[in-house]
């Protein structure tokens, strides 16, 4: 768990490292894990491109209608990236093992 000040106490977060051409598909699954409250997007450098608040009442649908322009966006930056880094800030307490 990150000291990150902006991050509410009851959350946690991953990483995963994806080739760029599967960034955006797997941005789609992630947001319909109901679940992720933000995600910040980086290059294999860790340089930030992105950060995507996710609201935690908004509807699955409603999400997609409204990220249609993001995800446009990263479908642009997947072109041009051979590997980027997703942290995920998931709501709620990491699963056990």
């Amino acid at each position: 768990m990150s000291n990150d000040p902006l991050k509410p106490q009851n959350t946690w977060s991953e990483e995963i490292v994806i080739a760029g051409n599967q960034l955006v598909d797997r941005v789609k699954q992630l947001v319909a894990e109901g679940n992720v409250r933000r995600l910040i997007i980086r290059k294999s450098s860790g340089e930030t491109l992105v950060e995507i608040p996710l609201s935690a009442g908004v509807a699955v649908g409603g999400v997609f209608t409204v990220m249609a322009p993001i995800l446009a966006a990263l479908s642009a930056l997947a072109a041009l990236l051979a590997e980027v880094k997703i942290e995920v800030i998931h709501a709620g307490d990491p699963p056990q093992d």
